[in-house]
C-alpha cells in the first residue's frame, strides 16, 4: 500500500514531477493503469461528512434511537454510509462523504484505546504531523485517515493537540478516562460546529438543522441575531446563531464538556509579529510559488476536482497550478472549472476571461447564467431552505450552481482569501520601516512606489464618494426598525459597536487592514454558506490561499512591492497563464447584481405582499411602504419574513 504522506511529500519535489510526467506521457495505457492504481491504492485519508454527538452530563444513558435519527438526518451531506456508537452517557454519529477511490478499513466513529472520535476534517501537512506523532511515541504506520491522526494527536498532547493540526476540521472526541468531551473548530472556521446545552443534555453537530432536530431544542429565536441581520445582513456574533438555544463554536476555539463544566478557549491568533526578509527578490516569488503548489496539492483528491473560476487572478492561479499538477501525473486528478455570471442583468464579461484561461489550459469550463433567477425562487423547497436568514432573495442560483458542481465532483477549490491577504497599504509599511530605522529601504521603496503608482489625484474623487457613502447614515439606525425592538435588544449600542474602527486590539503594524479583514464575521457566514449542511450538495470546498503556511508567509513579507497590485501572485504565474490575463488589472463587477435587481424590481414585488405579524415585532411596515426606492437594506425584512415562513 502506498502511504499518502509519502505521496504528499513527493508532490513538493519538482524533479519527481518531471520524471513522473515524462513516464506517463510515453504510453496512454500506462496512464490509464496509473490512474486506476492511484485511486484504488491510495485509500481515503479524509474524514469528511456529517457529525453529531449527544452527551448526558448527568450520566443518564443516551437514547440510541434518537442518536440514529440525528445521524440519519445527515444522510444528504454524508451519502456513503452512516454509523453510530454509544456507551452510557455518550453517543457519537457520523455520515460519511467519500472523496477518493478505495476507502480505508476505518469507519467513524473511530476508536483509539479509550478515545472515540467523530470528525469532519481534511488535514494539511500530514507528513510533518506524522513525523511529530512518531517523535511523541505514537505508532502511526501505513495508510491512516485524518480522523485517526487527530485521535493520535489527542493521545499524544491532549487538548493541546490543536496546536499541531493544520487544515480544515470540526470534531468531537470522547475521552473515557477523563469522562470529558473535547471539541474543536479549525483556525478560520471553514468547518462549522454548532452546539446546544439543554438541561443535562449537550448536543453538537456540524449541521445547524441537525441540532434543531433534538426535541429539547426550541424554535425560539435569538433576537440579538435578528437585530444584527436587520442592521448588517448577517449575525455579527460568531458565538451565536439565529436560534436562542443553539450556539456556534467560533473559529480557532476548543470546547471541553465535563459533568459540571463547559469551557470554551481560543487556541490561535492570526500572526502579527513574524517578518520574512530575503536578500534576493527572486526568493520571495520562488518561496510563494512553492507554498502555493503545496497548498493546492494538499487539497487535491485522487480522482477529479472542480475549481470555482472567475476571470480574475486568484481562482485563475489555483486552476493553473491544479492543472499543472494534474498534467505531471498523467491527468490525475481530472480538473474541471465552473463559472457563474450574468448575460443581461449587469455588464459582466468575467466568464469570457474564465473561458479564455481554460481554453489555454485545455480543461472544461461549465458556465451558469443567473439572470433568470427570481425573487425567493425555491424558498419553499426543502433542499434550498437556508438554516439562517440571508439578505440574498435570489439564493436559488447559488443552489443551482452547487448542484451543477456536485454532478461531477465531490471536491472543489476556491480562490477566496487572496484579495484580503494581499490588501495593499503603503503608509503603515512606511511607518514600520521608520520605526525599525531601515532608512535605505525606506528611501528606495518610497521613491519606487511614488514612481510607479497612479497620479495621486486621479483617484481622489472616487475615494471621496466612497467615504461619503460610508458616512451617510452612519450615525442613525434604519427608520423602519421598530422602536420597541431597538430598545429591547439594545440596537443603538450594537450599531455603534459594529460601526467602530473594525480593527482588533492586537494589530499588524504594516498590514493593518489585511490582517483585520481576515477576522471579519463575514468569513464565518461565507464558509458556512458553502458547507454541505447548507448547500445540500455533497461538495467539499477547500481554500488553498487559507493554508496556514501561505497566510503566515503573506503577512510576514514586505507589503511593497509584493502586495501592490498582487505583484507576487502575478510574477508566480509568469509563463503559466496568458500574459493578457496575467497582467489584467483587478476588475470588480460593474454593479452588485442582487442590489440591481432589488432596485429595479423590488418596489413592484412588495406590492400586495404584507409582512406577517411575526416580522412586525421587529419592523414598522408603514415606514417601509414610504420608501421611494427599495434597496438591499429595506429588502431585509421581506427576506426575514419569507425565511420565517419557510421554517
Amino acid at each position: 500500500m502506498l502511504e499518502r504522506a509519502k505521496i504528499d511529500e513527493d508532490f513538493k519535489t519538482e524533479q519527481f514531477f518531471t520524471i513522473w510526467g515524462t513516464i506517463v506521457s510515453l504510453n496512454p495505457y500506462f496512464r490509464y493503469f496509473l490512474h486506476r492504481f492511484t485511486i484504488q491504492t491510495l485509500g481515503e485519508v479524509n474524514a469528511l461528512g456529517g457529525i453529531v454527538g449527544v452527551f448526558n452530563t448527568d450520566g443518564a444513558p443516551v437514547e440510541v434511537e434518537l442518536l440514529r435519527t440525528l445521524t440519519d438526518f445527515l444522510a444528504y451531506r454524508g451519502p456513503d454510509g452512516r454509523a453510530v456508537w454509544s456507551t452510557g452517557p455518550i453517543g457519537l454519529g457520523h455520515a460519511r462523504l467519500r472523496t477518493l477511490g478505495k476507502p480505508l478499513n476505518e469507519h467513524q466513529p473511530l476508536a483509539l484505546e479509550s478515545l472515540w472520535i467523530t470528525a469532519d476534517a481534511h488535514l494539511d501537512s500530514r507528513s510533518a504531523l506524522i513525523k511529530k506523532l512518531k517523535n511523541a511515541g505514537q505508532e502511526v504506520e501505513g495508510p491512516i485517515s485524518d480522523a485517526a491522526l487527530i485521535l493520535h494527536a489527542y493521545a499524544a498532547w491532549g487538548p493541546g493537540c490543536v496546536e499541531y493540526l493544520r487544515g480544515d476540521f470540526s470534531f468531537g472526541i470522547w475521552d473515557a478516562g477523563a469522562r470529558t468531551l473535547f471539541c474543536a473548530r479549525d483556525h478560520f472556521g471553514i468547518k462549522p460546529f454548532y452546539h446546544a446545552k439543554i438541561g443535562n443534555v449537550f448536543i453538537f453537530s456540524n449541521t445547524l438543522d441537525c441540532v434543531r432536530q433534538h426535541s429539547g431544542v426550541t424554535k425560539e429565536l435569538n433576537e440579538s441575531a435578528i437585530g444584527d441581520f436587520l442592521l448588517f445582513g448577517l449575525n455579527y456574533n460568531n458565538a451565536t446563531t439565529t436560534f436562542r438555544d443553539i450556539q456556534r463554536l467560533p473559529p480557532a476555539h476548543t470546547l471541553l464538556v465535563s459533568r459540571d463544566k463547559l469551557k470554551i478557549s481560543r487556541y490561535w491568533h492570526l500572526p502579527t509579529k513574524q517578518r520574512i526578509r530575503y536578500t534576493r527578490n527572486e526568493d520571495y516569488v520562488e518561496r510563494f510559488t512553492e507554498l502555493l503548489k503545496t497548498a493546492v496539492a494538499d487539497r487535491l483528491p485522487a480522482d477529479r476536482v472542480g475549481i470555482f473560476l472567475s476571470g480574475g487572478m486568484d481562482s485563475g492561479s489555483v486552476v493553473t497550478i491544479a492543472q499543472e499538477i494534474s498534467s505531471r501525473h498523467g491527468g490525475i486528478p481530472k480538473v474541471m472549472s465552473y463559472t457563474a455570471g450574468y448575460d443581461s442583468l449587469i455588464p459582466d464579461d468575467e466568464h469570457l476571461y474564465a473561458r479564455e484561461l481554460t481554453n489555454h489550459l485545455g480543461i472544461s469550463n461549465h458556465y451558469l447564467a443567473l439572470d433568470k433567477v427570481q425573487f425567493f425562487e425555491k424558498w419553499d423547497d426543502p433542499d434550498c431552505r437556508l438554516p439562517e436568514p440571508t439578505e440574498n432573495p435570489m439564493s436559488a442560483g447559488f443552489f443551482e450552481y452547487f448542484k451543477m458542481v456536485s454532478s461531477d465532483c465531490a471536491v472543489a477549490l476556491s480562490g477566496e482569501g487572496a484579495d484580503n491577504l494581499m490588501y495593499f497599504q503603503m503608509w503603515p509599511y512606511i511607518k514600520e520601516l521608520q520605526r525599525d530605522k531601515q532608512w535605505s529601504r525606506l528611501a528606495a521603496e518610497t521613491a519606487w512606489f511614488l514612481w510607479i503608482r497612479p497620479f495621486p489625484w486621479l483617484g481622489i474623487s472616487s475615494r471621496i464618494r466612497s467615504f461619503a457613502g460610508q458616512v451617510k447614515g452612519h450615525n442613525r439606525l434604519p427608520l423602519w426598525i421598530a422602536p420597541e425592538f431597538i430598545k429591547r435588544v439594545g440596537l443603538i449600542e450594537r450599531w455603534e459597536e459594529c460601526n467602530g474602527s473594525g480593527l482588533p486590539d492586537e494589530r499588524h503594524s504594516s498590514r493593518t487592514w489585511a490582517h483585520a479583514s481576515m477576522l471579519l464575521p463575514q468569513w464565518t457566514n461565507f464558509f458556512e454558506s458553502q458547507d454541505p449542511g447548507v448547500t445540500h450538495c455533497a461538495v467539499e470546498v477547500r481554500y488553498p490561499f487559507l493554508d496556514l503556511r501561505i497566510v503566515e508567509y503573506l503577512l510576514a513579507i514586505p507589503a511593497f512591492p509584493w502586495t501592490y497590485k498582487k505583484k507576487l501572485l502575478r510574477e508566480s504565474m509568469i509563463n503559466k497563464m496568458p500574459e493578457r490575463l496575467r497582467l489584467r488589472p483587478k476588475t470588480p463587477l460593474s454593479a452588485d447584481p442582487v442590489a440591481t435587481k432589488i432596485r429595479d424590481r423590488g418596489k413592484e414585488w412588495i406590492k400586495n405582499k404584507p409582512l406577517s405579524e411575526r416580522v412586525c415585532d421587529f419592523v414598522v411596515p408603514s415606514m417601509l411602504d414610504s420608501c421611494v426606492r427599495i434597496e438591499v437594506e429595506q429588502f431585509r425584512p421581506y427576506c426575514l419574513d419569507l425565511w420565517l415562513r419557510s421554517l
